[in-house]
């Protein structure tokens, strides 16, 4: 397996280090991931996301070659901004990964730099659809996380804490240069630093330090649920297309080309025969990824993603359903042959 930079410092915080996209990884540690989770909504958290791929695109050609492939419009943003994207397959438009596109600040020199991060099982595929060095070893990516990351993060590393939302900076922390954006996956404010490896320990000892909590990819898979976010591999993947998930604004429709662009137009004007959208269940035992959704006894859909929600303290889940159920609707789930009652929500349910 890969390992981050960081896996000592999880070690010597007695996580429970398990094997993600092939990353040894930790999924939470002795406080639990109820704890680590509460800590985001509630105050500052901080998350090893150093399993994510970085691939580094640049020179004079980089811009078009990105507007050619992704389906997002980089012409809506501009250098020091990131972009949420997606790369889909060229026949059925089914969405081969979801993306970030850091788009670096225009100050090493005039051709522009974008660092592409695709999910961690997806790195060579999306380095194969658009070139580019893979830079994922070289570095950690440290999320900071909640409404007071900000805060907490200032006395420590202060021009990090200045990055706006979606905003993408340079600044050094003990004499490296980092990257850092104001993206994140748990709803919350906050920032992702990406800091050489060299240099990462000692930032992760200080946010540590700081009273930042850490959190494991357990806390940021329930935190990404509740916002109603999706993950690659449940609501996005093979015949899974941006129409479906309900993210056609990810589209630049209006693009000349990119990617997939004549099959997600033809699903556009026949409309889709399922979307995404969000169930609430009752009591804690939750709903669970392969679950068949039910409306008056007839089987309707399936469930993607489900878990228990600690800010709610009942159940959550994202489904697959025909396109006409509404809000409000009510529905049963099939939990190992035991039907739970639910209702249609509309994502976020925090």
């Amino acid at each position: 397996m890969e390992r981050s930079p960081l896996v000592d410092q999880h070690r010597a915080l007695d996580a429970n280090l398990v094997e993600f996209g092939g990353w040894e990884m930790p999924i939470a540690y002795p406080s639990g991931t109820i704890d680590e989770h509460m800590a985001c909504r509630t105050a500052a958290a901080m998350f090893d996301v150093s399993h994510l791929g970085t691939v580094r695109v640049e020179g004079a050609d980089a811009y078009d070659l990105l507007q050619r492939t992704l389906t997002n419009d980089l012409g809506k943003i501009g250098p020091g901004r990131a972009q949420y994207t997606h790369l889909l397959d060229a026949d059925d438009a089914s969405v081969l990964d979801d993306i970030i596109v850091w788009w670096h600040p225009r100050d090493d020199g005039d051709d522009d730099v974008f660092d592409v991060m695709p999910n961690a099982s997806n790195t060579d595929g999306v380095r194969a659809a658009v070139g580019g060095t893979e830079t994922t070893h070289g570095r950690a990516v440290i999320a900071v996380q909640g409404p007071t990351a900000k805060d907490a993060l200032a006395p420590i590393f202060p021009d990090a804490a200045a990055v706006g939302r979606f905003r993408v900076v340079h600044c050094e922390w003990e004499g490296e240069h980092c990257t850092v954006a104001g993206t994140g996956y748990t709803g919350e404010p906050g920032v992702e630093i990406a800091v050489p490896a060299a240099a990462a320990g000692s930032l992760w000892d200080a946010l540590v330090a700081a009273g930042i909590t850490p959190a494991g990819l357990g806390a940021r898979d329930t935190l990404r649920l509740e916002y109603g976010l999706p993950l690659h591999g449940h609501e996005l993947g093979p015949g899974i297309t941006s129409l479906q998930a309900g993210l056609s604004w990810v589209v630049a429709w209006d693009k000349p080309d990119f990617v997939g662009r004549e099959a997600a137009l033809a699903e556009r004007e026949r409309g889709v025969t399922r979307r995404l959208t969000g169930l609430t269940t009752e009591g804690r035992r939750p709903a669970r990824a392969g679950c068949a959704v039910s409306i008056d006894g007839e089987a309707v859909g399936e469930v993607t993603s489900g878990n228990f929600s600690p800010v709610l303290g009942h159940g959550i889940a994202l489904a697959f359903l025909p396109p006409d159920v509404q809000p409000g609707r009510a529905v049963n789930v099939d939990v190992r042959g035991k039907q739970l009652p639910g209702s249609v929500a509309k994502p976020p349910f925090v």
